[in-house]
């Protein structure tokens, strides 16, 4: 149920508010404003405007106005106050459902892997296997432990296999009105949109428009429009105005001012108790050992590792991944993810809430190709507490919904449904052709998806999708490129006659160009 807008924005201020309270921006505002109470300009008759004028002209405005913007980009709008909190994580029962019984089925996994190993859960680390971690924190992988008998808890297609399994229990046999043509594998009806609602939504992609990744458009010489652009983003930089970064980025960032723009957008600043937070988690890793930790391993090992951009950053992902998982601050996004953090009990204390602790300490398990989120932005940040905290803020806002089941725009399902439904209806010879043959077109983009294209395309082409991700705030336009890659392969797809073929079709895509792909497909198909 949606709000007149008035009570609508009253609470979100209320929320905003009441969020901001607990954060070191609100005691570091506090600390400014008990200085600047020793400054000749400010005056007792009027103080108040005087500390205003003063949290603007140094700073302090900016910062508190970016972490307002923060958190309206990340926190759904208020539903009615009356709706249960369920609602917030997912409004269709049948979707909270589904997800519930997929959890289940994550833990059974992962506990029957603990119990044929006979490896508890988590353990403390011996005194002398502390010190030799700490050792080699930095080189963990050069370190080869036998990881024979671990396995990935699920891998994509597992998860694919599950989606298309859904049903809105309120339609019997598949009599949805308007969705009874839809012949892909999502058989759900969510509303998903079409393409001149795309073209709307991504107005600034269009064809006479300047943008990074195209190098010929015929409006401008790529050149000027660079080193304008380059300009412009400075600029953008030297406001420190998350809001503005977040549109100048649709366009494309320059290399070379990236990471500053990236972590601009996300709010992150990297302050000296960042820094601290993170040598904690560290910490946290050096003395207790999880049974997650090998998942980790395992999945770096048969990801990142066998990656020619990627093997280099092999450590980093170690880092990064293992204290992400003991990172009790991420278990705030189930408040509006349709997921719930998994319980484990202490031993001989099943079933007993007040013995329940979440597990792994984030509520994450990693599933196969999750060390794939982290990969790219070792590009950028070479910090680890920084290039941390950009990747939890990565997580937090979009790849949670990647891995998840919701009726979100920028879930998975609805991501698979835009994905078949622009297929079906502007390919519809290429959608039925690969349909017969049994190479139903999701089999083979699912996987792009769930990963964010990450280890799919070529590094410099990701990064430039990833921009346009951050800014609009969506991750829609996963599934508009991966009906790009059909489109652009169209003519060699309808000569294939099996599965395997069309997937030695479309296995290689370190060569598109993303951009270009995009604008066709969105600006110069004919509707």
């Amino acid at each position: 149920a949606m709000l007149d807008p008035d009570r609508g924005l009253s609470l979100t201020i209320a929320r905003v508010v009441q969020r901001l309270q607990g954060s070191s921006l609100h005691s570091q505002l506090e600390r400014q404003a008990r200085v600047s109470l020793h400054k000749p300009e400010i005056k007792l008759e009027s103080l108040k405007e005087d500390i205003k004028d003063f949290l603007k002209t140094s700073g302090w405005e900016k910062k508190l106005q970016n972490a307002v913007y923060s958190e309206l980009n990340v926190f759904p709008l208020p539903c009615h106050p009356a709706a249960p909190p369920e609602h917030i994580k997912e409004p269709l029962a049948y979707m909270r459902k589904a997800q519930g019984s997929w959890e289940k089925r994550i833990l059974k996994s992962l506990n029957s892997m603990c119990t044929e190993l006979s490896i508890p859960l988590a353990q403390k680390r011996p005194a002398s296997e502390q010190k030799e971690l700490l050792n080699k924190w930095n080189e963990m992988g050069t370190d080869e432990p036998d990881l024979s008998l671990f396995r990935p808890v699920y891998a994509p297609k597992d998860f694919l296999e599950v989606l298309m399994n859904l049903r809105n229990p309120n339609y019997e046999n598949g009599e949805q009105p308007s969705f009874r043509n839809h012949l892909g594998l999502i058989q759900v009806p969510l509303k998903v949109k079409d393409i001149s609602e795309l073209k709307e939504d991504f107005s600034e992609l269009g064809l006479n428009i300047g943008q990074l990744g195209i190098d010929d458009s015929a409006q401008v010489p790529p050149e000027f429009f660079e080193n304008e652009h380059v300009r412009v983003g400075q600029k953008v930089l030297a406001e420190e105005d998350s809001a503005a970064a977040q549109q100048y980025v649709r366009q494309g960032c320059p290399t070379a001012l990236r990471a500053d723009l990236w972590a601009l957008i996300l709010n992150i600043s990297n302050q000296p108790e960042d820094i601290l937070y993170y040598e904690q988690l560290k910490s946290n890793v050096i003395q207790h050992d999880l049974l997650v930790d090998n998942l980790i391993y395992k999945d770096v090992k048969l990801t990142a590792s066998n990656d020619d951009y990627y093997f280099v950053f092999e450590d980093y992902l170690y880092q990064v991944l293992l204290c992400f998982s003991r990172d009790t601050s991420v278990l705030e996004h189930f408040t509006y993810s349709s997921a719930t953090p998994p319980k484990s009990y202490i031993q001989g204390k099943l079933g007993m809430e007040e013995y329940a602790v979440f597990y792994p300490p984030n509520g994450v398990i990693p599933f196969h190709g999750f060390s794939m989120y982290v990969a790219p932005l070792c590009f950028l940040y070479h910090e680890p507490s920084k290039l941390y905290q950009i990747f939890r803020e990565m997580y937090v806002r979009f790849f949670f919904r990647l891995h998840s089941i919701s009726s979100h725009p920028s879930g998975i399902v609805s991501l698979c449904l835009l994905f078949e439904t622009l297929l079906q209806t502007h390919l519809p010879q290429l959608f039925y052709h690969l349909r017969e043959i049994g190479a139903q077109p999701l089999r083979i983009a699912f996987k792009w998806m769930v990963r964010a294209f990450s280890g799919y395309l070529a590094t410099d082409q990701l990064l430039l999708l990833w921009d346009r991700i951050l800014g609009y705030n969506s991750l829609e336009i996963l599934a508009v490129l991966a009906a790009a890659v059909f489109a652009f392969r169209a003519v060699n797809l309808m000569e294939v006659t099996s599965l395997a073929a069309a997937e030695a079709v479309l296995a290689d895509l370190s060569t598109l160009k993303v951009m270009p792909l995009l604008q066709i497909f969105l600006f110069a198909t004919v509707t």
